[in-house]
Protein backbone atom coordinates (compact mmCIF):
# COMPACT_ATOMS: atom_id res chain seq x y z
CA UNK A 1 0.00 0.00 0.00
CA UNK A 2 1.33 3.64 -0.78
CA UNK A 3 1.09 6.44 1.73
CA UNK A 4 -0.79 9.56 1.27
CA UNK A 5 1.84 12.08 0.35
CA UNK A 6 1.12 15.00 2.33
CA UNK A 7 0.23 12.86 5.91
CA UNK A 8 2.83 13.90 8.58
CA UNK A 9 5.32 10.98 9.92
CA UNK A 10 6.08 10.81 13.26
CA UNK A 11 9.97 9.97 13.11
CA UNK A 12 10.15 10.23 17.20
CA UNK A 13 8.57 6.85 17.19
CA UNK A 14 11.61 5.29 15.61
CA UNK A 15 14.91 5.09 16.84
CA UNK A 16 17.79 4.58 14.15
CA UNK A 17 20.97 2.87 15.06
CA UNK A 18 22.83 2.69 12.09
CA UNK A 19 26.36 3.80 11.79
CA UNK A 20 26.31 5.91 15.04
CA UNK A 21 28.85 3.92 17.12
CA UNK A 22 29.87 0.38 18.11
CA UNK A 23 29.01 -1.75 20.43
CA UNK A 24 29.99 -5.21 22.19
CA UNK A 25 30.83 -8.23 19.85
CA UNK A 26 28.99 -10.85 18.99
CA UNK A 27 30.26 -14.17 19.35
CA UNK A 28 29.65 -17.47 21.19
CA UNK A 29 29.71 -16.14 24.47
CA UNK A 30 26.48 -14.71 26.39
CA UNK A 31 24.95 -12.57 23.81
CA UNK A 32 25.12 -14.87 20.98
CA UNK A 33 23.60 -17.97 23.39
CA UNK A 34 20.63 -15.41 24.46
CA UNK A 35 19.72 -14.47 21.54
CA UNK A 36 19.53 -18.09 20.19
CA UNK A 37 17.24 -18.95 23.61
CA UNK A 38 15.07 -15.78 23.17
CA UNK A 39 14.69 -16.88 18.90
CA UNK A 40 13.41 -20.34 20.19
CA UNK A 41 11.13 -19.16 22.35
CA UNK A 42 9.67 -16.56 19.86
CA UNK A 43 9.66 -19.61 17.39
CA UNK A 44 12.19 -17.89 14.73
CA UNK A 45 12.72 -19.87 12.17
CA UNK A 46 16.46 -21.59 12.55
CA UNK A 47 16.75 -21.26 8.89
CA UNK A 48 17.19 -16.96 9.52
CA UNK A 49 19.73 -17.68 12.44
CA UNK A 50 22.78 -18.77 9.78
CA UNK A 51 25.84 -17.07 10.98
CA UNK A 52 23.75 -15.61 14.61
CA UNK A 53 26.52 -16.45 17.02
CA UNK A 54 29.80 -15.68 14.73
CA UNK A 55 31.96 -12.45 14.68
CA UNK A 56 30.40 -8.95 14.20
CA UNK A 57 29.93 -6.07 16.09
CA UNK A 58 26.51 -4.45 17.60
CA UNK A 59 26.03 -0.90 16.65
CA UNK A 60 25.12 0.67 20.10
CA UNK A 61 23.69 3.90 19.29
CA UNK A 62 20.56 5.81 18.81
CA UNK A 63 19.17 8.83 17.26
CA UNK A 64 15.37 9.58 15.30
CA UNK A 65 15.10 8.01 11.64
CA UNK A 66 16.13 10.44 9.64
CA UNK A 67 14.41 12.62 6.50
CA UNK A 68 10.69 10.57 7.43
CA UNK A 69 8.55 13.96 7.36
CA UNK A 70 6.02 12.84 4.85
CA UNK A 71 3.93 10.25 2.94
CA UNK A 72 5.81 11.36 0.02
CA UNK A 73 8.66 10.35 2.01
CA UNK A 74 7.58 6.91 2.84
CA UNK A 75 7.10 6.20 -0.51
CA UNK A 76 10.31 6.52 -1.23
CA UNK A 77 12.52 5.34 0.76
CA UNK A 78 12.38 2.11 2.93
CA UNK A 79 13.36 3.25 6.66
CA UNK A 80 10.65 6.00 6.15
CA UNK A 81 8.08 3.45 5.17
CA UNK A 82 8.94 1.46 8.48
CA UNK A 83 8.58 4.40 10.13
CA UNK A 84 5.07 5.33 8.48
CA UNK A 85 3.91 1.71 8.65
CA UNK A 86 4.57 2.02 12.75
CA UNK A 87 2.94 5.83 12.39
CA UNK A 88 -0.24 3.46 11.59
CA UNK A 89 0.22 0.88 13.27
CA UNK A 90 0.36 2.89 16.42
CA UNK A 91 -2.87 4.39 15.64
CA UNK A 92 -4.62 1.70 14.56
CA UNK A 93 -4.29 -0.97 17.88
CA UNK A 94 -4.88 1.81 20.26
CA UNK A 95 -7.88 3.01 19.33
CA UNK A 96 -9.04 -1.14 18.32
CA UNK A 97 -8.14 -2.57 21.44
CA UNK A 98 -10.15 0.13 23.45
CA UNK A 99 -13.26 -1.29 22.18
CA UNK A 100 -12.43 -4.57 23.97
CA UNK A 101 -11.39 -2.32 27.35
CA UNK A 102 -7.41 -3.00 26.73
CA UNK A 103 -4.59 -0.65 27.19
CA UNK A 104 -2.05 -0.45 24.19
CA UNK A 105 1.20 0.45 25.60
CA UNK A 106 3.63 2.01 23.17
CA UNK A 107 5.99 -0.06 21.91
CA UNK A 108 9.66 0.98 21.31
CA UNK A 109 11.37 0.45 17.26
CA UNK A 110 14.89 0.07 16.26
CA UNK A 111 15.78 0.54 12.65
CA UNK A 112 19.30 -0.98 12.94
CA UNK A 113 22.43 -2.46 10.76
CA UNK A 114 24.50 -5.72 10.78
CA UNK A 115 23.87 -5.87 15.03
CA UNK A 116 22.72 -4.15 18.12
CA UNK A 117 21.53 -4.72 21.48
CA UNK A 118 18.56 -5.89 22.81
CA UNK A 119 16.88 -6.13 25.88
CA UNK A 120 16.95 -10.01 24.73
CA UNK A 121 21.00 -10.21 24.10
CA UNK A 122 22.59 -9.18 20.95
CA UNK A 123 21.32 -9.55 17.82
CA UNK A 124 22.77 -9.86 14.21
CA UNK A 125 20.85 -8.90 11.80
CA UNK A 126 20.93 -12.37 10.40
CA UNK A 127 18.42 -13.21 12.73
CA UNK A 128 15.62 -11.09 11.06
CA UNK A 129 13.20 -8.94 12.09
CA UNK A 130 11.88 -9.74 15.33
CA UNK A 131 10.30 -8.67 18.75
CA UNK A 132 11.85 -8.74 22.08
CA UNK A 133 9.47 -8.54 25.14
CA UNK A 134 11.88 -7.73 27.18
CA UNK A 135 12.51 -4.62 26.39
CA UNK A 136 9.55 -4.35 24.11
CA UNK A 137 10.61 -3.14 21.20
CA UNK A 138 10.43 -4.75 17.55
CA UNK A 139 13.71 -4.35 15.73
CA UNK A 140 14.24 -4.18 11.40
CA UNK A 141 17.18 -3.81 9.64
CA UNK A 142 16.12 -2.60 6.45
CA UNK A 143 18.91 -4.99 4.35
CA UNK A 144 16.34 -7.99 5.43
CA UNK A 145 13.61 -6.66 3.21
CA UNK A 146 15.96 -7.27 0.08
CA UNK A 147 16.53 -10.97 1.33
CA UNK A 148 12.89 -11.40 1.53
CA UNK A 149 12.68 -10.94 -2.09
CA UNK A 150 16.81 -12.26 -2.79
CA UNK A 151 17.05 -15.26 -0.79
CA UNK A 152 12.76 -16.20 0.06
CA UNK A 153 11.59 -15.19 -3.30
CA UNK A 154 8.83 -13.17 -1.57
CA UNK A 155 7.18 -9.84 -4.16
CA UNK A 156 8.99 -6.50 -3.70
CA UNK A 157 6.15 -4.40 -3.65
CA UNK A 158 5.11 -2.35 -0.47
CA UNK A 159 2.55 -4.04 1.26
CA UNK A 160 5.19 -7.13 1.39
CA UNK A 161 7.11 -4.50 3.29
CA UNK A 162 4.90 -3.12 5.40
CA UNK A 163 3.27 -6.89 6.36
CA UNK A 164 6.51 -7.67 7.82
CA UNK A 165 6.29 -4.70 10.13
CA UNK A 166 2.98 -5.74 10.86
CA UNK A 167 3.51 -9.46 12.08
CA UNK A 168 6.34 -8.37 14.29
CA UNK A 169 4.05 -4.93 16.31
CA UNK A 170 1.41 -8.67 16.16
CA UNK A 171 3.55 -9.74 18.70
CA UNK A 172 3.85 -7.48 20.90
CA UNK A 173 -0.23 -7.13 20.56
CA UNK A 174 0.24 -11.06 21.92
CA UNK A 175 2.57 -9.66 24.74
CA UNK A 176 -0.58 -7.29 25.48
CA UNK A 177 -3.02 -9.92 25.18
CA UNK A 178 -0.79 -12.11 27.29
CA UNK A 179 -0.67 -14.54 24.31
CA UNK A 180 3.18 -14.35 23.32
CA UNK A 181 4.51 -16.60 25.90
CA UNK A 182 2.65 -19.77 24.64
CA UNK A 183 5.53 -20.69 22.29
CA UNK A 184 7.95 -21.31 24.87
CA UNK A 185 5.18 -23.85 26.55
CA UNK A 186 5.11 -25.59 23.44
CA UNK A 187 8.54 -24.25 20.70
CA UNK A 188 7.97 -26.94 17.60
CA UNK A 189 5.83 -28.92 15.54
CA UNK A 190 3.05 -28.21 12.93
CA UNK A 191 0.67 -27.62 15.41
CA UNK A 192 2.71 -26.58 18.00
CA UNK A 193 2.17 -23.11 20.63
CA UNK A 194 5.33 -21.50 18.96
CA UNK A 195 3.25 -21.71 15.15
CA UNK A 196 0.16 -20.99 16.42
CA UNK A 197 1.47 -17.57 17.85
CA UNK A 198 3.35 -16.62 14.53
CA UNK A 199 0.08 -17.74 12.50
CA UNK A 200 -1.98 -15.52 14.69
CA UNK A 201 0.24 -12.47 14.30
CA UNK A 202 0.20 -12.60 10.91
CA UNK A 203 -3.78 -12.76 11.42
CA UNK A 204 -3.17 -9.34 13.18
CA UNK A 205 -1.26 -8.12 10.55
CA UNK A 206 -3.79 -8.66 8.14
CA UNK A 207 -6.08 -6.96 10.50
CA UNK A 208 -4.28 -4.19 10.55
CA UNK A 209 -4.59 -4.77 6.69
CA UNK A 210 -8.07 -3.96 6.75
CA UNK A 211 -8.37 -1.32 8.46
CA UNK A 212 -4.88 0.91 7.73
CA UNK A 213 -6.51 2.58 4.58
CA UNK A 214 -9.68 4.04 6.39
CA UNK A 215 -7.89 4.60 10.25
CA UNK A 216 -7.34 8.49 10.77
CA UNK A 217 -4.08 9.73 10.83
CA UNK A 218 -2.59 12.20 12.67
CA UNK A 219 -4.91 14.88 14.57
CA UNK A 220 -7.73 12.94 13.25
CA UNK A 221 -6.71 13.74 9.38
CA UNK A 222 -6.60 11.22 6.55
CA UNK A 223 -5.13 7.83 6.67
CA UNK A 224 -1.80 7.02 6.75
CA UNK A 225 -2.28 4.90 3.73
CA UNK A 226 -4.08 5.28 0.33
CA UNK A 227 -6.69 2.53 -0.79
CA UNK A 228 -5.80 -1.04 -0.79
CA UNK A 229 -5.13 -2.60 -4.69
CA UNK A 230 -5.64 -6.20 -5.73
CA UNK A 231 -1.45 -6.03 -6.34
CA UNK A 232 -1.06 -4.48 -2.61
CA UNK A 233 -2.91 -7.94 -1.51
CA UNK A 234 -1.03 -10.18 -3.75
CA UNK A 235 2.58 -8.54 -2.16
CA UNK A 236 1.68 -9.29 1.28
CA UNK A 237 0.18 -12.89 0.57
CA UNK A 238 3.82 -13.11 -1.39
CA UNK A 239 5.61 -12.27 1.66
CA UNK A 240 3.82 -14.46 3.63
CA UNK A 241 4.45 -17.60 1.52
CA UNK A 242 7.83 -16.81 1.09
CA UNK A 243 8.42 -17.11 4.76
CA UNK A 244 6.81 -20.43 5.49
CA UNK A 245 8.34 -23.20 6.94
CA UNK A 246 7.70 -25.80 4.29
CA UNK A 247 9.12 -23.32 1.88
CA UNK A 248 12.66 -22.55 3.45
CA UNK A 249 12.72 -26.11 4.39
CA UNK A 250 12.70 -27.28 0.88
CA UNK A 251 14.83 -24.71 -0.77
CA UNK A 252 17.19 -25.07 2.41
CA UNK A 253 17.54 -29.20 2.01
CA UNK A 254 15.08 -30.64 -0.46
CA UNK A 255 12.48 -31.73 2.27
CA UNK A 256 9.82 -30.82 4.28
CA UNK A 257 10.49 -31.46 8.12
CA UNK A 258 6.56 -30.12 9.49
CA UNK A 259 8.28 -31.89 13.10
CA UNK A 260 10.99 -28.70 13.39
CA UNK A 261 8.12 -26.13 12.31
CA UNK A 262 8.02 -22.96 14.23
CA UNK A 263 6.31 -20.54 12.10
CA UNK A 264 3.58 -22.83 9.86
CA UNK A 265 3.06 -23.37 6.51
CA UNK A 266 3.42 -21.13 2.98
CA UNK A 267 -0.14 -22.29 3.20
CA UNK A 268 -1.56 -21.31 6.42
CA UNK A 269 0.71 -17.98 7.28
CA UNK A 270 -1.37 -16.87 3.88
CA UNK A 271 -4.69 -18.00 5.12
CA UNK A 272 -4.35 -16.84 8.31
CA UNK A 273 -3.10 -13.37 7.12
CA UNK A 274 -6.46 -13.29 4.52
CA UNK A 275 -8.39 -14.08 7.87
CA UNK A 276 -7.80 -11.26 9.68
CA UNK A 277 -8.00 -9.28 6.73
CA UNK A 278 -11.04 -10.32 5.40
CA UNK A 279 -12.82 -10.73 8.80
CA UNK A 280 -11.76 -7.62 10.78
CA UNK A 281 -12.33 -9.49 14.11
CA UNK A 282 -9.95 -9.92 16.16
CA UNK A 283 -11.81 -12.63 17.92
CA UNK A 284 -11.12 -14.75 14.38
CA UNK A 285 -7.29 -14.87 15.02
CA UNK A 286 -7.34 -16.95 17.88
CA UNK A 287 -5.27 -19.84 16.38
CA UNK A 288 -5.19 -21.23 19.85
CA UNK A 289 -9.18 -22.48 19.50
CA UNK A 290 -8.56 -24.03 15.86
CA UNK A 291 -8.77 -27.55 15.54
CA UNK A 292 -7.00 -27.32 12.74
CA UNK A 293 -4.17 -24.83 11.37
Amino acid sequence: MSFNDNVQLDPSQVQDRRGMGRGAKIGGGIGGGLILLIAALLGVNPALLEGLTGGGTAEQSQGTAPACATGADADARLDCRITGTVNSLNAFWPAYLKDYNVQYPQPETVIFAGGTNTGCGAATSAVGPFYCPADTTAYFDPGFFQELVDRFGSSGGPLAQEYVVAHEFGHHVQNVLGYLDRAQQDPQGPESGAVRVELQADCYAGLWTRYATTQAGPDGGQPFLEPLTEQDLKDALSAASAVGDDRIQEAATGRVSPEAWTHGSSEQRQKWFYQGYTSGDINQCDTFAAPTL
